[in-house]
């Protein structure tokens, strides 16, 4: 299975479509002034000297990477004559920059140039360089313009001679994974085996003892030991790959690596690496939030145990999704199986749309499950979406996916055109030396009737598969209006038959509100519901319910009511019913304790309840939010 290529995709109109018109409009040039406001691309002219303010950070040039990977996407799609001359420029500005042996790097050259190459384990320069390539690939296919490809070709040539198993080589890999995925698009446009082996020996070196961060440390001068995370688990480097059983450590490294990985395995077809994807897998789906956010801790942006998601902490960071997603649409080319998809479509409208604001300019980085005055957080006393970050790894990388999108839409084999996501559009496909347009219309995610609509150059026989997603609960299937019998496998439909021009399949899947419960290790839910509509998970707020919203009780027997509502948030589908509020006043104080306990049960008062998207929060007056909600008699 492969995906199809961007530009053979078109998103318009609907949900999406609305979304990257807001990406393209307002978040591409917003991320681009936060670039030139903070240094990044200043950065770029090495004007800095010692003793100059603002030196450039370790990570500067991911942040401007992920800015040209998106503004290119975004060109694939809608050329753009005044994003491309400032594309250009940044890309000029790279080609000066970069050394005469092929390095490309604005902190080392410029700020440690001695310690180059000393210290993987912490500094980013391989994470860096792996962005870079990213956006260079991606510029090459928006715009068939080699310029910057040759540029990282030079870069990726470069980092080949440093590291790889022959003598005089590093036997290193980076702190922090991103290359190996980048080395493989750069070997898929390019057909050139060296990256395509660098990648497989950054994965496959990677834990092998004698422990490369051990040895050069000791190189540098440093106490191993003195790892401020104490162990490699953090970056995954604790044993190699198909060593490890648990998801452990910063999450965004390790959804890196595992894209990787899997990238690995789809190209070699190696069952080892699949199979401890698979467990690996099964690990992750223990550590998930229900929004498909990951990373309870901030301590180490990662992971601790299963089970273990609190909401009020939740550090769930957006990059983290975006990984995870990735990750998904990878798992999807080894094995066709819609758990997969559906993980990959929690992420996309919940972790990662939360991450940014309905306009397009402001923020998350973490994207907690809770909000709450009553339990107000040291170090989150107020969360807001900011215009930017110290770290501002999130905003781009949001950005960089939205203007994307459209190349995890569809998929073909030799045999079948594939439909993962529904969102409405158009993708040309070749199917036997046949062009072949499909058209899809539909209002997803508020209601779930979805149209297809072939347009083949001449009759052709093959087959669609259209994916059922896991909280659909039933569905009826049309073919030019006759009712068609199909049963998913792993998933998906299958029609085959000979498809003629204006032959149109219509999918209407059942889309109620569904009660979500946690599994009762998850003590942080227990007692409590969480409200999901389709894809989307909903969540409360203060300024739709009042507060605080710990006093907020549904009943199990609560009727759910829809209603969209066109001009609230951008339009919306909100869910609203009757609760229950807990009374704050007590009654039957116990002198002995201050009034603060009481002996009568508490009273309750009638309400509404109304819930939003969790995507939507924190774009009206700020407040109380909740995702998992009190329910009343839940075990009995």
């Amino acid at each position: 299975m492969n995906y199809l290529p961007l530009k053979n995709v078109t998103i318009s109109g609907g949900f999406w479509g609305a979304w990257q018109e807001v990406n393209r409009t307002a978040t591409i040039p917003a991320i681009y002034q936060q670039l030139n406001a903070g240094g990044q691309i200043e950065a770029l002219r090495l004007g800095w000297k010692p003793g100059m303010p603002n030196p450039p950070h370790i990570f500067w040039d991911s942040d401007t990477a992920k800015w040209l990977e998106a503004a290119s996407y975004s060109l694939a799609t809608h050329p753009d004559p005044a994003l491309e001359a400032q594309v250009n420029e940044v890309i000029a500005l790279l080609a000066r920059a970069q050394q005469p042996d092929g390095y490309l790097n604005s902190h080392f050259t410029q700020v440690e140039p001695e310690k180059s190459w000393t210290n993987e384990r912490d500094n980013h320069e391989l994470y860096c360089a792996g962005h870079l390539i990213e956006a260079a690939v991606a510029h090459y296919q928006a715009t068939g313009v080699r310029s910057f490809l040759d540029i990282m070709r030079r870069y990726a040539d470069y980092i080949a001679t440093i590291f790889g198993p022959n003598p005089g080589q590093k036997r290193g890999y980076p702190g922090h994974q991103e290359i190996e995925l980048a080395l493989f698009k750069l070997y898929c446009v390019t057909s050139e085996k060296r990256y395509f082996d660098l990648a497989r020996f950054f994965i496959e070196e990677r834990g092998r003892q004698p422990h490369y961060f051990d040895l050069e440390a000791r190189a540098r001068g440093d106490d191993p030991a003195k790892f401020i995370f104490k162990t490699y688990e953090y970056n995954q480097a604790h044993a190699p790959l198909r060593e490890q059983n648990k998801a452990v450590g910063h999450c965004v490294r390790a959804m890196y690596f595992y894209s990787a990985a899997a990238d690995l395995a789809a190209e070699t077809g190696d069952p080892t690496l699949q199979q401890a994807l698979e467990k690996l897998y099964g690990s992750v789906m223990r550590q998930m939030y229900i929004t498909g956010s990951l990373g309870p801790s901030r301590l180490n942006e990662g992971f601790t145990n299963d089970y273990d998601l609190p909401n009020e902490s939740a550090y769930a960071e957006t990059c983290a999704s975006i990984g995870l997603f990735l990750w998904m649409q990878r798992m999807l080319r080894l094995d066709l199986d819609g758990q997969y998809a559906d993980v990959a479509e929690r992420c996309l409208y919940n972790g990662i749309l939360s991450g940014i604001s309905l306009d397009g300019t402001r923020f998350f980085y973490e994207n907690p499950l809770t909000l709450s005055r009553l339990r107000e957080l040291t170090f989150r006393p107020a969360h807001h979406r900011q215009a930017w970050f110290d770290c501002a790894c999130c905003p781009p990388n949001a950005s960089r996916l939205l203007a994307s999108l459209g190349a995890f839409v569809y998929a073909q084999d030799e045999h079948d055109v594939i439909v993962h996501h529904y969102m409405s559009g158009s993708a040309r496909f070749s199917i036997k030396n046949t062009p072949v347009t499909l058209l899809q219309e539909t209002a997803f995610p508020w209601q779930a009737t979805v149209s297809i609509t072939f347009i083949p150059a001449k009759p052709i026989r093959f087959g669609l598969k259209l994916r059922i997603p896991g909280w659909c609960r039933g569905y009826t299937l049309h073919v030019n209006g006759a009712s068609i019998e199909a049963t998913p496998v792993k998933g998906y439909l299958r029609l085959e038959r000979e498809w003629k021009e204006g032959d149109e399949v219509l999918l209407e899947m059942e889309m109620a509100v569904r009660n979500v419960y946690a599994d009762p290790h998850v003590t942080a839910n227990l007692g409590k519901i969480a409200l999901q509509r389709g894809p989307l998970v909903y969540c409360f707020e203060e300024v739709d319910n009042g507060g605080p919203l710990e006093t907020l009780v549904l009943p199990r027997s609560a009727t759910m009511e829809t209603r969209f509502e066109p001009d609230l948030l951008g339009g919306i589908v909100t869910i609203s019913g009757n609760a229950l509020r807990v009374k704050q006043t007590v009654t039957g104080f116990l002198p002995d304790l201050a009034g603060l306990y009481g002996m009568h049960t508490p009273q309750h008062s009638l309400v509404r309840f109304k819930a939003v998207p969790y995507y939507a929060w924190d774009n009206r007056a700020g407040g109380d939010m909740a995702v998992w909600i009190r329910e009343s008699n839940p075990y009995f």
